[in-house]
């Protein structure tokens, strides 16, 4: 070992650790990983709104399917299917034959580049089909 190496040893020492400047790369790396975070925080609220508008769907599909086939007047049916549906949701309320057929759409919440068409469908038997269908099978 030199005399000069063994000098710079014991200057630092003497003057405790050396430090090393990180030169800005903690900040570089914040600024760009709190934006991410940001958008993955934004697309979970959003999928959570698409989730919630979506089984909205079904249960306004169920809750209208089950209205039309107990043969409640069609503005009941509506208002039924209205109260559990997302806003400004699409309705269709038909009958085919003995069933009953309820398709409940809508749009997804949020901005319009990110909306999804939502749609669920319910069929149900009429009522007043059941025992029909029974005394005919019975009545062979």
């Amino acid at each position: 070992m030199s005399r000069c190496e063994g000098g710079l040893r014991a200057a630092r020492s003497r003057a405790g650790p050396v430090r090393r400047r990180d030169g800005g790369f903690v900040t570089a790396e914040a600024a760009v990983v709190l934006p991410s975070l940001v958008l993955v925080g934004m697309a979970l609220v959003w999928a959570l709104l698409a989730a919630s508008a979506q089984i909205q769907c079904v249960d306004a599909a169920r809750a209208g399917a089950r209205a039309a086939a107990r043969q409640d007047p069609p503005e009941a049916v509506l208002a039924t299917v209205r109260r559990a549906a997302p806003p400004d949701a699409k309705v269709t309320v038909s009958r085919e034959g003995d069933l009953v057929r309820v398709t409940v759409g809508a749009r997804t919440p949020g901005p319009t580049a990110l909306s999804l068409e939502l749609k669920d469908e319910a069929v149900a038997l009429a009522e007043e089909t059941v025992g029909e269908t029974a005394a005919g099978v019975d009545g062979g």
